[in-house]
């Protein structure tokens, strides 16, 4: 079960602060890794080490906006500075809008292309290139179920084609990047109760959790082991891979 253990391994989580990204954190914490969570906000940023250091794990905070090359430069110095080295990357941060593809404007989609897709790439590679002088890592991509099907009854056509592209990223990086010891991977969780899914509105009840085989949204605790997993030498021949981890929603 060694394989399995991240003890001696470091992490940096980008939006490490809220939801998903802080879910994960603590997972690969718990697994053994020191982590470097990265968020805009200091705030939330030094909350979520405070609760840290409460569980017993040192996190490092970098506050930063990713969607700068100059701030994504710093980002990975700061993290190398606080962690030694990044073995793993979990390309976390992203955002979402709801709306008709005839409401949809020009902002909210560069918006939501700008964080979960440039974003991603721009830490990717910033990343990669530190993991390639080091000899290796893995990198796990945060895409989702609505890059493999259309939600309803909401329409959110620019967050389902950038989850798609996540996707595909990650196997195109997988491929290229395969000879260098880095792998590459994604999880695709369905709908989990965060601060961006509200999957409590009865509203969408009859969709979202009706639908499901499991009858039931997730939690992001139930999220985290699958990012540990493919971040772990568990995974060690698993590269270019999309986990799907939505209770069987894209089954049916």
């Amino acid at each position: 079960m060694n394989k399995f253990s991240l003890e001696g391994k470091t992490a940096l989580v980008t939006g490490g602060n809220q939801g998903l990204g802080k879910a994960f954190a603590f997972g690969l914490a718990e697994a053994g890794a020191k982590v470097a969570i990265a968020g805009r906000s200091a705030e939330r940023n030094a909350q979520v080490v405070a609760e840290a250091a409460e569980a017993g794990y040192e996190f490092v905070a970098i506050a930063v906006d990713i969607t700068d090359d100059a701030q994504v430069a710093r980002m990975v110095e700061e993290a190398v500075a606080g962690l030694g080295r990044i073995d793993i990357l979990v390309n976390n941060a992203g955002t979402c809008y709801h709306g008709d593809s005839w409401d949809v404007t020009d902002e909210q989609w560069d918006a939501v292309w700008d964080l979960n897709v440039n974003a991603l790439w721009k830490c990717s590679r910033a990343v990669g290139e530190h993991m390639r002088e080091i000899g290796g890592g893995s990198q796990v991509n945060i895409g989702s179920m609505s890059g493999i099907i259309v939600n309803r009854p909401q329409m959110q056509p620019a967050y389902n084609a950038s989850k798609a592209a996540v996707h595909h990223l990650t196997k195109s990086l997988a491929v290229e990047w395969a000879p260098l010891g880095i792998r590459v991977n994604a999880v695709a969780p369905g709908y989990c109760k965060t601060e961006m899914a509200p999957v409590d509105r009865p509203e969408f009840q009859r969709y979202w959790i009706e639908d499901a085989p499991q009858q039931r949204f997730a939690l992001p605790e139930e999220i985290a082991p699958s990012v540990v997993f493919l971040a772990s030498d568990a995974a060690s021949f698993i590269t270019g891979s999309v986990l799907v981890a939505d209770g069987g929603y894209t089954a049916v």
